[in-house]
């Protein structure tokens, strides 16, 4: 083939020299703008994984980067004073401009042609005077091609929210480092590390509204790296910044990143009777931010991944290897650019965590892309681990009111730490979500509830949800659905919490909820949300709805005299669940259900003090939310669900999740349960593993309240990579529950981890110890002539 690629950076120049290599008749021609061995930037970063696969594709050219490579395996973590290591991470650093040179050097050994200076404003010009059979596309980030083709390519590209500038810097740092300072404005960061014997790289970052709040948009070059100087100045032992972009003037090294995707990475052109396939590659598709260091690495990997397809399928056409490509290579940039656009959002509002003690703060910092996650920092630095598990320890036993946990040979896992909220003090942070069973005769919870619940209880999880209870049989969503509206419900309920209470160390809580518009439903294996076939029962929401177009049963907008009666019904309900010895009680203002549809704007379009503004819609949700906390014991917690985005244009976002969270704890909410959707068939949820589990993140850090994380959370890693990290208080674990009622024993097993049951001096302590075994007590009284008391003195001697 006659090849073109048009963009003489490291995709551009990898992609010619495998080719070549894999086929010396192939004409293979570069064509760069700037001169022979010139470039800018300062040093690329990449893993010891990246560098494997580099020798793969061609060791040699691989042996000569080794050999230029500054290696490091420390990430430094500078914040509020404190130096916080880890180790194992095996980095590698290099000139960009040495990487090119490298590059540049094996395509003109393999007999590759390079045209330096040469801006190429028209690629058809350029495909025609070498008469190319394929046009590779790696003109980087401001892609003319990309632009040209647009409506083939179909790129989005999003400008982020953080201003930075690319510095160098002669102090030489051992690990990789970054370095947080605040100012007056806010809080600026430093991302620094040496890639080569004298240089290191040193990116400065700050958000936007920072930047502009320190007047670095109106300060020349000098100004800017002398502000970057005197902040970071005990990072820097007396070093300058240096700028290798002394071409531009004022403010204009500071840019925002901009994150690309594109659908589509193959335009097809037709010249007579020739179709030419113009390919993107490297950062003219996609883009990943810096804050990982892949954007090289995916344009190297891209190259070799191209010319795998080729070797591999080039026999059956070039349509065939095209689309080989880009379905192998689309799916592993999605991987980076999920992953990277985590860690760009993390130090986009690093001042979120700023209230976090450095230890936590450099913890969040190190799993903020979601890749690297609590069993992995243990293979890369076990000591590390185990020291801040043994910190988290020492929080969590502190903040639950007990002795500090007992020395011993293993730190705890975090999931594994006790947690207290008012006077309740669970065991561990594992919750069994509440999940509909639609197993209920007319609202009672029978024997298939004992066996559920009791066994999950029995499972090792320190919270069990009891699914969502019904404040009256019109709340319910199916005829299978329990209540706590009827005597026999709280006699039921009652069975189910002492058995609880007397065969496991556990806590039960109880979810009461109305179902709304998305009432009177078939059970789930009839016909998930289909109407009843018979005995429909009226509907109410916070405006006229059907939840199915054209399916469900329409409900009519709730009354003031609706509105009054269902608050009533909550505060019965209330009252039974405390009748029944719930230790905690949560309320169900998710998934569409009554009291969401009065919050979300896709469900309200009330006129009326309930409608409106965001105020407005959440004020019924809080009325009811005040008259159960009144009624709800005061040593006892109330928990309320959000769905903290709608996932539909128009619906409620993660900005707003934060705001209905700070109204809820201001009316005395002790913690947000952060679900997300259901409240409308329209909605396009991005699920993967702990997806909601950002919400939680947020509404923690921002509204300041504790937080349960629910989604695709199914391994101890999960949940102890976001207990650790400070992005949830409680992970709540709902289908792999169903599977596995012991999950929590197991997961700790898999962990090594083998004491999940506390020792008896913290079973909650001695008063909690009086309160789980109240009932034995009374019993025993009853039975010897001996008071409580003395049976409890009886008990604490031994």
């Amino acid at each position: 083939m006659n090849i073109t690629c048009i963009g003489g950076g490291p995709a551009g120049l990898y992609f010619a020299l495998l080719m070549k290599k894999q086929d010396p008749a192939h004409q293979i021609t570069v064509v760069e703008r700037n001169r022979p061995y010139d470039t800018f930037g300062w040093g690329v970063v990449f893993s010891d994984q990246t560098l494997g696969n580099l020798v793969n594709a061609d060791e040699q050219t691989a042996r000569t980067i080794l050999q230029a490579f500054n290696h490091w395996d420390d990430i430094d973590t500078h914040f509020k004073g404190a130096t916080v290591t880890s180790g194992g991470h095996g980095f590698c650093g290099i000139g960009r401009k040495r990487l090119l040179n490298i590059l540049q050097s094996r395509c003109e050994e393999l007999g590759v042609k390079l045209v330096f200076e040469t801006d190429v404003a028209d690629d058809q010009e350029i495909t025609a005077a070498y008469n190319a059979d394929l046009v590779i596309a790696s003109d980087g980030l401001n892609s003319r091609i990309r632009t040209r083709y647009a409506a083939s390519f179909q790129p989005n590209i999003e400008q982020r929210q953080c201003r930075f500038v690319w510095l160098g810097t002669k102090k030489l740092f051992s690990a990789f480092t970054f370095a947080f300072e605040e100012t007056e404005h806010g809080w600026f960061q430093a991302h620094a590390y040496q890639y080569d014997g004298d240089t290191s790289t040193f990116i400065v970052e700050t958000p936007e509204e920072v930047w502009r709040k320190a007047g670095l948009d109106e300060m020349s070059q000098q100004e800017s790296i002398a502000f970057c100087e005197r902040l970071f100045a005990k990072h820097l032992d007396g070093n300058a910044l240096i700028s290798n972009a002394t071409h531009l003037r004022g403010s204009a090294a500071w840019i925002t990143f901009p994150r690309i995707i594109c659908n589509n990475w193959v335009h097809w052109n037709q010249k007579d009777d020739k179709r030419i396939p113009v390919v993107l590659m490297g950062d003219a598709a996609h883009s990943a931010h810096f804050s990982i260091g892949s954007g090289t690495k995916l344009a190297l990997e891209d190259a070799i991944e191209l010319a795998r397809c080729f070797e591999q399928h080039g026999g059956q056409g070039m349509e065939q290897v095209l689309d080989a490509y880009q379905q192998v290579r689309a799916v592993e940039v999605l991987k980076i650019q999920s992953a990277a656009r985590n860690s760009m959002e993390w130090f986009e509002n690093v001042e979120r965590y700023t209230a976090m003690e450095a230890q936590q703060f450099a913890y969040s910092m190190l799993t903020r892309s979601q890749r690297l996650s609590h069993e992995n920092l243990r293979v890369r630095d076990a000591g590390y681990v185990d020291r801040y598990e043994r910190w988290i320890a020492e929080q969590a036993y502190a903040q639950a009111g007990l002795p500090p946990p007992p020395a011993g040979r293993h730190s705890i896992p975090p999931m594994l730490t006790p947690f207290k909220l008012r006077g309740t003090v669970l065991k561990n942070r594992i919750v069994v979500s509440p999940m509909a069973q639609y197993s209920a005769v007319d609202g009672v919870a029978g024997d298939y509830h004992l066996v559920h619940l009791g066994a999950r209880a029995m499972g090792g999880a320190g919270l069990v949800f009891a699914e969502m209870t019904c404040v009256s049989a019109d709340a319910r969503i199916t005829p299978g659905c329990p209540g706590m509206y009827a005597p026999e419900h709280t006699a039921a309920w009652k069975r189910i919490v002492e058995f609880v209470h007397n065969n496991t160390s556990a806590r039960i809580a109880l979810q009461l909820g109305h179902a709304g518009a998305k009432g009177s439903t078939r059970r789930a294996w009839d016909g998930i949300d289909q109407p009843l076939e018979s005995g429909n029962w009226p509907l109410v929401s916070a405006s006229e709805q059907q939840y199915l177009p054209g399916v469900s049963q329409t409900a009519r907008a709730a009354t003031a005299g609706d509105m009054e009666r269902i608050k009533s019904d909550f505060v019965s309900a209330t009252v039974a669940a405390a009748e029944a010895g719930f230790d905690w009680l949560e309320l169900h203002c998710a998934h569409g259900y009554l009291l969401s549809s009065f919050i979300s704007p896709l469900t309200n379009h009330r006129q009326d003090e309930y409608g409106g503004s965001l105020e407005n819609r959440c004020r019924y949700p809080l009325e009811v939310f005040r008259a159960v906390r009144a009624a709800w014991p005061q040593d006892k917690p109330i928990s309320v669900r959000i769905s903290a985005h709608d996932w539909v244009e128009g619906g409620i976002t993660p900005d707003d999740a934060v705001a209905i969270a700070r109204l809820f704890k201001e009316a005395g909410a002790d913690m947000i349960d952060c679900s997300s959707g259901q409240v409308s068939k329209q909605e396009k949820p991005v699920y993967g593993r702990m997806f909601q589990t950002p919400f939680a993140d947020r509404v923690r850090n921002e509204a300041r309240i504790p937080t349960i994380a629910v989604g695709a959370i199914f391994e101890a890693d999960h949940a102890n990579s976001i207990i650790a990290a400070g992005r949830a208080d409680l992970c709540a674990i709902a289908r792999p529950h169903l599977a596995n009622p012991a999950w929590t024993l197991n997961e700790a097993a898999k962990i090594g981890y083998l004491d999940v049951e506390w020792p008896q001096q913290y079973t909650a302590g001695k008063v909690q110890l009086e309160r789980n075994l109240e009932r034995e007590r009374q019993i025993a009284a009853a039975n010897s002539g001996m008071t409580p008391q003395q049976i409890a003195a009886k008990l604490l001697e031994g």
